[in-house]
């Protein structure tokens, strides 16, 4: 597992947790700066600009996932509806489809935010470090 993975990991935990997005973020900056240098922290930044994906379409999944996500368990729910009440096996895979676009919607929009968060505490940091130069 490589660092930037190990980072995101850590930054899904946070996202777990029921509080504010800074500290989110400080506590994850605490985590940072115990275990990376800051040329480091500037390689890792660099390589999640580089794997974050860009686009409205992103953005819309990463602050609204559950809404994207939403028509998807509708779906599932109506083929599992009409495959039980018409006795088709076909709405079956239809509940089925639906199922899983809306479990890997929300899992994107979740690593997404993930990735938001680290490059946030990332930037963070390295404005805390510039206004310290100074």
């Amino acid at each position: 597992m490589s660092q930037l993975e190990k980072f995101l990991k850590m930054a899904e935990d946070e996202l777990t947790e029921y509080s504010t997005d800074g500290r989110k973020r400080e506590k994850l900056r605490q985590k940072i700066n115990l275990s990376l240098s800051l040329t480091q922290q500037k390689q890792m930044k660099d390589e999640l600009l580089a794997t974050m994906p860009s686009g409205i379409f992103a953005e819309i999944v990463e602050n609204q996932r559950q809404t994207v996500a939403l028509p998807f368990w509708g779906i599932a729910g109506l083929g599992l509806l009409f495959g039980i009440s018409i006795n088709q096996p076909v709405c079956f895979l239809a509940s089925i489809l639906g199922t899983v676009m809306a479990f890997r919607i929300q899992k994107w929009g979740w690593q997404l935010q993930a990735n938001r968060l680290l490059l946030r505490t990332l930037e963070d940091i390295e404005t805390r470090v510039t206004q310290a130069r100074q």
